[in-house]
C-alpha cells in the first residue's frame, strides 16, 4: 500500500527537514578519460575479467557529464530540497595528488551553481569509492599516505566550493570500501585480505576526522559527516552459535564504525577476535576520528539475518524482495534508528539513501513500478515512526536519482526512480518518481496550510512524461 499521510510528516518531522535524491560520480558521470580525467580504481577493477557481471563499465554510464543541465532540470521538477551527489577524485586531480584539473573542477562548479539556480541545495560526497588509480598503485587506502592526501584533496575541492555547498560527506560507507574492497574482493580494488581490510577502514575512518579538522580550520561552513551503511541483525535461530556470530558481524557493520566516532575507541568484544589482523593505530588517531560532526548520514535498504552455518537465504518463507535478492523490511529502519538514538549521542541524521532495484520495462513511454513505490512510501512511513519515538532526523534521499552502473552488477540492476535507456540516454520518469513529486507537491500544500486538519487521500502517480 503506497497511503503516506503528508499531514502525518508535517506534524512529526522537525523545521527544516530536507527531502532530496542521491547519486554517485562513477555510477552515472560517463567521460571517463574526458578533460583530463584520471582512471579511478573501478576504471582498472573494470577490465578484470569476470569482476563486473555483464563484463560493462562506467566510461559511458549515463553521460551526466555532458547531460548534466537537463538532469538537473529533472531534479527540480520533482520538487526536492537537495541533490545529494559525489565529486571523482581522479576528475579534479588525476593523481590523487599534485597538479588540479581545472576542466574538472569548473565541472561541479557549474554542477553547483546549477543547483542553487534552481532552488535546490547542493550535498556534496568527496569519496563515493572512486579512489585516483595513482594513488592504488602506491598502496592506496591501505597506505596511511593516502590519508594525507584526502584531507588535501578535500580542503582543495572545498576551497573552490566550500562557499555554496550545503553539506559534505567525507565518505560514503566505508564498510563496503574495507571489507567489499580488500576482504572479500567482489569490489574495487579486488583486495582479500582481513588485515588489509580493518587497516582500510581505520585509514578511512583516520581521513575523516582530519578532514573535518582541516575543513573547520580553514572556516568552512559547511555541515560536515559521514555516511554509513547500517542494518538491524538478526540471528537465524535461537542457537548459541547464530547469536554469537550474529554480535560480531553487527561489531564488523555497525559497531566497528560507530562506536570510534561517537565513543573514540573500537568494540572490545571485536578487536580480541581478530588475533594479528588488528590495524596499527597511532597516537592521536581515536581522538581525531571521535572529531564530532554535524550530521550522521545513514544508508538503509534492508536487514540482515545471521546464521553460523552460512548466508541466510531470503527467498525462503515467502518473503517479498528486491531484484537485489534483498528482503523488503521497513520495520528495520525503525529500529535501526531507535537503537542509534538510544546507544549513540546522535548528531542530526539523514537517510542518505534508501530505495531498491527491480527489474523494470518501458510501456508505452511509461515504467509501472509499483513495487518502488511502495517501497519508498513503507520505508518514508518507517522513518516516520523513528521521528516520533525520538530520533533527530534531519531528511531523507531517495536511492537513486536515476539508474546507474551498479557496480559490480553492471547495469542488470535499476535502482533510479528515473529510467535511463543506456543506448540513447533518454530518461523516463518512473511513476516512483511521479509519486514522489506528488508527496512532496502535497506535503508542501499541507506545510502552507498548516493547522489545518484533515483527511489527505492517498496520492497516486501522475499521468506526467519528461525525457531527454
Amino acid at each position: 500500500m503506497t497511503t503516506v499521510d503528508p499531514l502525518k510528516a508535517l506534524k512529526n518531522f522537525p523545521e527544516g527537514f530536507v527531502w532530496g535524491v542521491a547519486t554517485s560520480s562513477f555510477q552515472i558521470e560517463g567521460a571517463a578519460a574526458e578533460d583530463g580525467k584520471g582512471p579511478s580504481i573501478w576504471d582498472t577493477f573494470c577490465r578484470v575479467p569476470g569482476a563486473i557481471a555483464d563484463a560493462s563499465n562506467g566510461n559511458s554510464a549515463c553521460d551526466h557529464y555532458r547531460l548534466w543541465e537537463s538532469d538537473l532540470d529533472l531534479i527540480e521538477y520533482l520538487g526536492v530540497d537537495a541533490y545529494r551527489f559525489s565529486v571523482s577524485w581522479p576528475r579534479v586531480r588525476p593523481s590523487g595528488s599534485g597538479a588540479w584539473n581545472e576542466k574538472g573542477l569548473r565541472f561541479y562548479e557549474n554542477l553547483v551553481d546549477g543547483l542553487i539556480k534552481r532552488g535546490i541545495k547542493p550535498y556534496l560526497t568527496l569519496n563515493h569509492w572512486d579512489l585516483p588509480d595513482a594513488l592504488q598503485q602506491q598502496g592506496g587506502w591501505a597506505h596511511r599516505d593516502t590519508v594525507h592526501h584526502f584531507v588535501e584533496y578535500a580542503q582543495g575541492v572545498m576551497a573552490r566550493l566550500g562557499d555554496r555547498v550545503t553539506a559534505v560527506t567525507t565518505h560514503n560507507e566505508p564498510w563496503v570500501m574495507a571489507t567489499l574492497g580488500h576482504e572479500s574482493g567482489i569490489f574495487a580494488p579486488g583486495i582479500q585480505s582481513r588485515a588489509t581490510a580493518l587497516q582500510v577502514a581505520h585509514h578511512l575512518l583516520l581521513s575523516h576526522g582530519l578532514a573535518l579538522q582541516a575543513l573547520r580550520a580553514d572556516g568552512v561552513r559547511s555541515k560536515l559527516g559521514i555516511v554509513l551503511n547500517l542494518s538491524p541483525m538478526f540471528p537465524a535461530s535461537a542457537a548459541p552459535e547464530d547469536i554469537e556470530k550474529t554480535r560480531y558481524e553487527d561489531g564488523r557493520l555497525l559497531r566497528w564504525y560507530v562506536d570510534p566516532l561517537f565513543r573514540g575507541a573500537y568494540p572490545s568484544d571485536v578487536l580480541a577476535r581478530l588475533g594479528e589482523d588488528v590495524p596499527a593505530v597511532a597516537a592521536g588517531d581515536m581522538e581525531a576520528i571521535k572529531t564530532p560532526m554535524d550530521f550522521l548520514g545513514v544508508n538503509y535498504y534492508s536487514r540482515s539475518v545471521i546464521s553460523a552455518s552460512g548466508s541466510w537465504d531470503t527467498k525462503t518463507g515467502g518473503l517479498d524482495v528486491t531484484d537485489m535478492g534483498w528482503e523488503i523490511y521497513p520495520e528495520g529502519l525503525t529500529e535501526l534508528l531507535v537503537r542509534l538514538h538510544s546507544e549513540y549521542k546522535l548528531p542530526p541524521v539523514y537517510i542518505t539513501e534508501n530505495g531498491a532495484a527491480f527489474k523494470d520495462q518501458v510501456e508505452d513511454g511509461r515504467v509501472h513500478d509499483k513495487q518502488r513505490t511502495d517501497y519508498i512510501a513503507r520505508h518514508i512511513s518507517a522513518m516516520v515512526e523513528a521521528v516520533k519515538l525520538g530520533v533527530p532526523m534531519a531528511g531523507y534521499m531517495v536511492w537513486s536519482l536515476l539508474d546507474n552502473f551498479e557496480w559490480a552488477c553492471g547495469y542488470e540492476k535499476r535502482f533510479g526512480i528515473i529510467h535511463v535507456d543506456y543506448q540513447t540516454q533518454t530518461r523516463t520518469l518512473k511513476d516512483s518518481a511521479l509519486w514522489y513529486r506528488g508527496f512532496l507537491h502535497q506535503l508542501k500544500h499541507d506545510k502552507a496550510k498548516a493547522g489545518t486538519v484533515h483527511q489527505v487521500p492517498m496520492i497516486k502517480p501522475q499521468p506526467e512524461l519528461m525525457g531527454s
